[in-house]
């Protein structure tokens, strides 16, 4: 019947409206966050960018985007299914090639905890949208659990990686790349005079290495 398909949809309308205003406010809070970060000391690179920060718009953005989808008075439960399949889809889609970037990046070196974080948990979120658009019409009071569950993954998992690069920006990466190597400088600590000959060529030679920022 009509009514149906807006009445299990209605009992989910707080939950929808909650995750989708988060998912709305933290998208805001990312582009300031990148602000910050470019006007800070450690320059992102482009490459960083596309492949650590925009993955945490895309994922706020999903969930905002699902979150409205699922507040749609639908006549009919598969055509909200539909279009949060093709949401859950691109986002796969999306994910695969995310990962693919992330192993061919130079920027930074991912951690076993990144492909988590960054690849494997986005995944499941959007592979559990598109199980959830084959069930919705099936068995629609069951099934609506498993969209809110990824609405929600991606969340924590925006939330979880827009830490992850604001803290290495801030705190881990400027930590090693002014790190000092041993031999800088023109002064020896131990008698105050300044280096000469082989070992100042030594020295300039053995500079620091700045570590890439995780953008």
């Amino acid at each position: 019947m009509p009514e149906a398909p807006t009445s299990l949809l209605s009992a989910w309308t707080n939950y929808y409206v909650i995750t989708g205003s988060a998912a709305a406010a933290l998208t805001g809070l990312m582009f300031v966050a990148i602000s910050i970060v470019a006007g800070g000391r450690s320059q992102p690179s482009r490459e960083g960018v596309a492949t650590f920060s925009t993955p945490t718009v895309a994922h706020f953005s999903t969930a905002l985007i699902t979150s409205a989808l699922l507040n749609v008075p639908w006549r009919s439960l598969w055509h909200g299914g539909v279009a949060v399949g093709i949401v859950g889809l691109y986002g796969a889609v999306y994910t695969i090639g995310v990962a693919k970037r992330t192993r061919r990046q130079s920027a930074y070196e991912p951690e076993a905890e990144d492909w988590i974080w960054y690849a494997l948990l986005p995944l499941i979120a959007y592979a559990v949208l598109v199980g959830a658009a084959i069930g919705l019409d099936r068995l629609p009071a069951l099934t609506l659990f498993a969209p809110a569950a990824a609405v929600l993954l991606l969340l924590i998992i925006g939330i979880h990686n827009a830490w992850d690069v604001v803290t290495y920006i801030a705190i881990e990466q400027p930590a090693r790349s002014t790190r000092p190597a041993a031999g800088c400088g023109g002064a020896d600590p131990s008698n105050g005079t300044p280096d000469s000959g082989a070992a100042g060529s030594s020295a300039s030679r053995e500079a620091p290495r700045t570590v890439p920022a995780k953008p």
